[in-house]
Order: C-alpha cells, then structure tokens, then sequence
C-alpha cells in the first residue's frame, strides 16, 4: 500500500564528522535535495559528531548546502545576546541548540539579530504548537539527537514558515512517519535526524541514501 505525504523540501543530515565521507555526500547531494548539518561546539571538537577545525574547513569549501548546529557556550551566548566568534563561511543556516526546552522571546530576538548580521537563516527549537514568529525557522525538537520519537506531531499550514520535525526518524521509519505528519497541502518543511543514520556512532552514509529512497524515490 503507498503512503501518501507532502514531500519536505530537503532532509537535514546532522553529525557529519569526517573528511572521508565527503565524496559520497557530494554524490548524494547531486540527486537528492539534502542538508548537512555540522555540530560545531569548541569545548568538543574532534569528539564523536564533532569535526575538528581542520575538517571543518574542509566541509565548508565543498559545494554542498550546509547547515552549522551551535552547541554549548557559543549556543548561549547567541540567545543571550554576547558576542561569539565563529567562522560560518560556506553556511547557509545556524541551528541554535541553545540547550533549554522552549525558546523564549528573548532567545528569538536575539537569535534573529544574530542571523541578520551574519547573511544567515537561524532555526531554533521548539517543544510544542510551531510558533508563528518567522524571523526564524523553527524545529520541533523533544529528542535532541537521542533518537526518541514524540508522541505525537505539531501541525504545519500553508501560511506558517519554514518548519522542520526530528525525532525518532531513519531509513525504517522515515517514510510511515512522514503519511502521518500533520502537514497541509503547500506548506513547507523539512526533516531532521542524527542517531538515525549513525551505525556504531559512525556517520553511515548508506543509512542516508535509503532514507532519500524512501522519502523522494
């Protein structure tokens, strides 16, 4: 039986970590609409899902859409307003996860202020009902790249901006779970997921393409 759904407008693959995998994705890249998202968190670099400076740069001159994932204290100064340097060449978005449940008015404002002067989009995260404030886009996010699915799904209309869904979504469950996702004919979202397309706590680039077959083939 088919499943029926609104195609999001791109996957966000998050935790890429390595130089070695960058062929295959620049091959992904070139037949499905994808998103690499980078962890970047100073205090853990070189750690599991966190690339080294030297990888990093490496990532960031491909020709390959981009997203850098702020974690730690960068990630909090963004949403208190401090100053942060950070090197967000070759990025077109920044994920906030500034480490709360919820954003507040002041994480938004801040965050949106921070995007502007960088020529950035920012997303932030969201715990329930997508807010309505477009200065950012928004990711319903109660797993934090622990692989847990929600109970249950925030809807998205056709008026709302740019929105996105994590939790629990990999090559098996990715495309059940996309029949099932609250999402109104036009509107536009996209997915993301972390320990989905891990194997072994290794980026699994395999993983990525079935997750691309079930979704868009």
């Amino acid at each position: 039986m088919t499943n029926f759904y609104t195609a999001p407008q791109y996957i966000t693959f998050t935790g890429i970590d390595r130089a070695d995998l960058l062929p295959g994705m620049l091959d992904l890249s070139a037949r499905y609409p994808i998103e690499w998202g980078v962890l970047v968190d100073q205090a853990q670099e070189g750690a599991p899902l966190f690339p080294g400076a030297q990888v990093r740069r490496v990532l960031q001159a491909a020709p390959l859409r981009l997203s850098a994932h702020l974690c730690g204290q960068a990630a909090r100064a963004v949403v208190e307003g401090a100053a942060v340097t950070v090197d967000l060449a070759g990025f077109a978005r920044v994920q906030v996860n500034h480490g709360r449940a919820g954003s507040s008015a002041r994480d938004i404002a801040h965050g949106a202020r921070f995007g502007a002067s960088h020529g950035v989009r920012v997303a932030l995260q969201c715990q329930g009902d997508f807010p309505r404030d477009g200065r950012v886009d928004w990711l319903y996010d109660v797993s934090f790249g622990t692989g847990v699915r929600p109970a249950a799904w925030p809807a998205i209309d056709a008026e709302q901006l740019f929105c996105g869904y994590s939790g629990g979504l990999n090559p098996a469950t990715v495309r059940a779970t996309l029949a099932a996702l609250p999402v109104a004919p036009g509107a536009a979202y996209w997915i993301d997921m972390e320990s989905g397309v891990r194997t072994d706590n290794r980026f699994d680039l395999a993983k990525c393409e079935a997750v691309c077959r079930a979704v868009f083939d």
